[in-house]
C-alpha cells in the first residue's frame, strides 16, 4: 500500500458525513447504481439496531484516506456467525472449529441481509485501481491484526472479482435467477418471446391473482405512507419469523426508511376489504429493480408471483430498467422469465493449509455452479432461436 495512502476504520456511521461517504458510494449524478451501499441505507441498518453488537454484525468500516481526502470505503463487520450472509460459509467453519481452529469472528464486506450485487470496493472518480487496492490491503491487515480467521467479500460485481483475483483473493461463484429486459416496450413483448406453454401459464397466473377479491396498488418514493410500511412490517414479521425464526430488520429500520429511503422503493401491495393482505418491497436502483422482501395475512393462489415477479417486470419495463434481480434462491423463477446467473464472491484465509483446502473446494464448486447454470438455461422458458 503507498504510504500516503491512510486507513481508518470506523465503528459506526456516524464516524463520517454523509456526502463524503457517498461521494464514493455513489459519485454518478443522480439515481444510485447499488442504493444499498449508501450512506443511508447502511446507516438506517445500524441506528434501527438491525445491524450492533447484540446482533453479531460489528461495524468495522473501511476508509481509504490521500492527502486526507477520502478515496475508499467498504461497508465492513466483524462477525460472530454466518447467518444474513446468502454466501454460505457453514461447511468450512465447522471444519475449521473441528480441526481445533477458531473461525469466529471473522471479517465480512457485504451490505448486511442483501443478496444483492453491488460494488463493495466504494471509490471516488479516479481513484478506482488505488483505491480498490488499498481497501483490499486495509480489510487484509485488520483481519491479521485483530487474529481474524478469514475476510470474505460476497456479492462483489464481476470487476471487482477479476481485480480480486489479480491480488490473490479466492473467487467464488454463485447463482441467482435475474431477469433482463430485451428491449421490451409492454410486458405483452415480453409475453411474446416466451414459448406458447410458458405463455399461456404466466397469463393464467395472473389471472388467478387478480381474482383474490381486491385490488394491487404500486408506490413510489413520496406515494409511500407510514402506513403502507406499519402494514408490510407486519407481512415481514410473518415471513421473517417463518424463514429465519427471527426477522432481521427491527421495526425501528422501517420507521427510519420512510423517512430517509423511500425514495429508493417500489412497494407494491395487495388489498381487500380495506385491509392490506400482502406486499412486496422493492429497492431502485439507476439501472436495476431490486426485489427485495415479501409477506402476506393472507394466502391467496399465485398472488405472491404477480406482487414479486410480474409488478417488477412491469415497473422495469415501463421505466427502462435493465434487470431486476429477484433475490436469492428460486428455480421456480426460472419458468417467469428469471434466467441463471453468475454471482461473485472474493476470500482470504489466514491459515495456510486451510486456505489451500479451500481453495480446491472452489475449484470444483466453480465448475459444479457452471454446469448448473448451463443446464438451467437450456431449460428457459424463452423461444428457441
Amino acid at each position: 500500500m503507498p504510504e500516503q495512502i491512510e486507513i481508518r476504520i470506523l465503528n459506526s456511521l456516524t464516524g463520517i458525513p454523509a456526502d463524503d461517504w457517498d461521494s464514493c458510494a455513489c459519485p454518478e449524478n443522480g439515481r444510485p447504481v447499488d442504493p444499498f451501499s449508501t450512506h443511508r441505507f447502511l446507516f438506517a441498518l445500524e441506528a434501527s439496531a438491525s445491524v450492533g453488537t447484540a446482533t453479531g454484525w460489528h461495524p468495522r468500516h473501511i476508509t481509504a484516506y490521500l492527502d486526507n481526502q477520502l478515496i475508499g470505503a467498504a461497508p465492513a463487520y466483524a462477525k460472530s456467525h454466518s447467518q444474513g450472509e446468502y454466501v454460505f460459509d457453514h461447511s468450512w467453519a465447522d471444519a475449521y472449529m473441528r480441526a481445533g481452529g477458531k473461525y469466529y469472528p471473522k471479517l465480512q464486506l457485504s451490505v448486511p441481509f442483501t443478496p444483492a450485487t453491488g460494488r463493495r470496493f466504494l471509490t471516488r472518480t479516479g481513484f478506482e485501481a488505488i483505491g480498490q487496492s488499498a481497501l483490499a490491503q486495509g480489510a487484509i491487515q485488520l483481519a491479521t491484526e485483530n487474529q481474524l480467521s478469514s475476510m470474505h467479500i460476497t456479492f462483489c460485481t464481476e470487476t471487482e472479482a477479476e481485480a480480486g483475483k489479480q491480488m490473490g483473493l479466492m473467487h467464488r461463484l454463485g447463482q441467482q435467477f435475474h431477469w433482463v429486459n430485451a428491449g421490451y416496450q409492454t410486458f405483452d413483448d415480453f409475453l411474446t418471446s416466451l414459448s406458447s406453454r410458458k405463455r399461456k401459464n404466466i397469463r393464467r397466473e395472473r389471472a388467478q391473482a387478480a381474482d383474490f377479491g381486491g385490488s394491487i396498488h404500486a408506490f413510489t418514493g413520496d406515494q409511500i405512507t407510514s402506513e403502507h410500511l406499519a402494514a408490510f412490517w407486519h407481512f415481514y414479521q410473518d415471513t421473517g419469523a417463518r424463514k429465519w425464526g427471527t426477522p432481521y430488520l427491527t421495526r425501528a429500520f422501517f420507521d427510519i426508511a420512510y423517512d430517509t429511503l423511500r425514495g429508493d422503493m417500489l412497494l407494491v401491495m395487495a388489498q381487500r376489504d380495506g385491509k392490506w393482505i400482502a406486499g412486496a418491497l422493492n429497492f431502485i436502483g439507476a439501472d436495476t429493480l431490486f426485489g427485495r422482501y415479501w409477506g402476506c395475512v393472507e394466502d391467496h393462489p399465485a398472488l405472491h408471483f404477480e406482487l414479486c415477479y410480474y409488478r417488477a417486470i412491469e415497473h422495469a419495463i415501463e421505466h427502462g430498467l435493465q434487470r431486476v434481480e429477484a433475490g436469492a434462491q428460486g428455480p421456480h423463477k426460472l419458468a417467469r422469465g428469471y434466467m441463471p446467473v453468475t454471482t461473485h464472491s472474493l476470500h482470504w484465509i489466514a491459515d495456510e493449509g486451510f486456505r489451500a483446502a479451500v481453495a480446491q473446494f472452489l475449484e470444483h464448486e466453480r465448475a459444479a455452479v457452471d454446469e448448473d447454470i448451463e443446464v438451467m438455461t437450456s431449460y428457459g422458458p424463452f423461444k428457441r432461436g
